[in-house]
């Protein structure tokens, strides 16, 4: 009985695609392509971008602020990244919060600081990217990018040397 009622539906079903098929009369119309398609399968016009152009004269400025900001910031991290590798390197085996790990974990954050005028300059220059690229302004974005990539990059190296020296720290 249980089979009889799982073949109800599937004969159900293939009557009712016999009667279709031969419900079709020999005039049924051909499904081949018609003359009249395809005429709108034409490729779209390629849309012309200019190419940005030069640097607009008030950036500029800015930009060479920014460089030398980020000179600055490199040029005072390298003043006292050795200083700060000595300190640590002499608190390697010292307790936490003893007098030799706190010297050390100070010099990490002047170290961090010292290169502030770097991250800040970083920090405008991505926000003028930022603006200019949404505002659709693309005069000057390689040289934005440029300079921005070149601070990310001294950035993320000095990020490397501060995150090396605080694991050489116990309890770090």
């Amino acid at each position: 009985m249980k089979r009889l009622l799982l073949l109800l539906p599937v004969t159900a079903a293939s009557l009712a695609l016999s009667a279709c098929a031969a419900a079709q009369s020999p005039t049924a119309p051909s499904l081949a392509k018609r003359a009249v398609e395809g005429r709108l399968n034409v490729a779209p016009p390629p849309v012309v971008v200019p190419p940005p152009g030069p640097l607009p004269a008030d950036l500029a400025g800015r930009l060479a602020r920014w460089e030398a900001d980020g000179a600055a910031g490199q040029q005072a991290f390298a003043a006292e990244r050795d200083s700060t590798a000595q300190l640590v390197s002499a608190a390697a085996g010292a307790a936490v919060a003893s007098e030799r790990w706190v010297v050390a974990q100070q010099a990490i954050s002047r170290l961090t600081a010292a290169r502030a005028p770097l991250t800040a300059a970083l920090a405008d220059l991505e926000r003028l990217y930022i603006e200019r690229s949404v505002d659709e302004a693309i005069d000057g974005l390689p040289d934005i990018y440029a300079l921005r990539d070149r601070l990310a990059e001294q950035v993320s190296a000095q990020d490397a040397v501060i995150e090396a020296l605080s694991r050489q720290l116990p309890g770090e």
